[in-house]
């Protein structure tokens, strides 16, 4: 006798939303039918949890491995550093890298004979030819924190590790309601600017992660009405602004494109700024503020001690 699936329905409540889906299995544990939906709006069928997974972007693998499904990963980019030292196991012979995050080549993917590809939006040319070949391919691609949580659950669901992605979106959901908590006491709303690069200056407009952040922290990004998303600006225009915070994020394994704080103090007219006069400039690492994974959590509690340390306490770090 054929046993019959059990359809269970599980909701997740997070600060952000709430999550809704379907988890099917037999008694026998055997994998019913899971329909995914990607972020683009892909949809495919899995009759099988994947046990070889290509991850094609920094910020897959760290949710890959939040949900549990890091001893299926056998193919990660070069740029991928975190929650390991992934070139050491590359060197060791123990994962295998698949070149560049930015329109990675085909060749090294297909030669891993993955059952899923984890791909993200500089990898999107590579995601349709995989399909072509008849590879499973999950594309995450979200556009803000709410998206991140959602990717987690879809993540979990797609290689059987649902329980843990709840658990993970649960704990990030309780760390993003604190700093909200947190928000709601504030007197102020200091004056952001985050400096994305220096030659020439490019800072983070709307629809960005690094833009939400900033607000959901209990700051206002000078740049929040910008007409792109990544604005090239002037030093004219920073002046007019007159942040009271100015962040640098590590960019590129680049410690400090910008040179020095005293660099920065020494730019024609930018002595006049609040934060160089009151020392409001800092350093944060800018892989956890510009990777869409579960660390951009970490990002917002870092924004939070920058923004607001009267609430949060100072920040640690630069």
């Amino acid at each position: 006798m054929t046993a019959m699936a059990i359809i269970t329905i599980i909701a997740i409540s997070s600060s952000v939303g709430t999550y809704m889906y379907y988890q099917g299995k037999a008694p026998n544990q055997a994998l019913a039918l899971v329909t995914l939906v990607d972020d683009t709006g892909y949809v495919f069928n899995l009759t099988s949890y994947p046990q070889r997974i290509v991850s094609l972007a920094p910020s897959n693998t760290q949710i890959l491995f939040a949900v549990g499904a890091g001893d299926k990963v056998v193919g990660v980019t070069d740029y991928d550093n975190y929650p390991y030292n992934f070139s050491a196991w590359i060197a060791a012979g123990n994962m295998s890298s698949i070149g560049n995050y930015a329109n990675p080549a085909i060749e090294p993917i297909v030669a891993l004979k993955p059952d899923l590809v984890v791909a993200a939006d500089m990898s999107l040319d590579a995601a349709t030819k995989l399909r072509s070949l008849g590879y499973n391919v999950l594309t995450l691609d979200p556009k803000d924190l709410d998206g991140v949580l959602n990717d987690i659950i879809l993540v979990g669901r797609a290689t059987g590790n649902d329980v843990q992605a709840a658990a993970e979106v649960s704990n990030l959901s309780h760390r993003i309601t604190a700093v909200k908590n947190g928000v709601a006491n504030a007197t102020s709303i200091p004056k952001v600017y985050h400096e994305i690069w220096s030659e020439p200056l490019m800072s983070a407009g709307p629809g960005t992660f690094i833009n939400s952040l900033i607000t959901l922290a209990g700051g206002q990004n000078i740049f929040e009405k910008a007409t792109t998303q990544y604005p090239t600006v002037s030093l004219e225009d920073v002046i007019e602004a007159n942040p009271d915070i100015i962040i640098f994020p590590s960019q590129m394994g680049v410690a400090s494109f910008w040179g020095t704080y005293n660099d920065v103090a020494n730019r024609p007219g930018w002595s006049t700024i609040s934060a160089v006069q009151n020392h409001r400039m800092y350093t944060i690492n800018g892989d956890i503020i510009d990777e869409p994974g579960p660390r951009l959590v970490d990002a917002l509690e870092i924004l939070a001690q920058i923004i607001h340390p009267e609430i949060f306490g100072n920040y640690s770090g630069s």
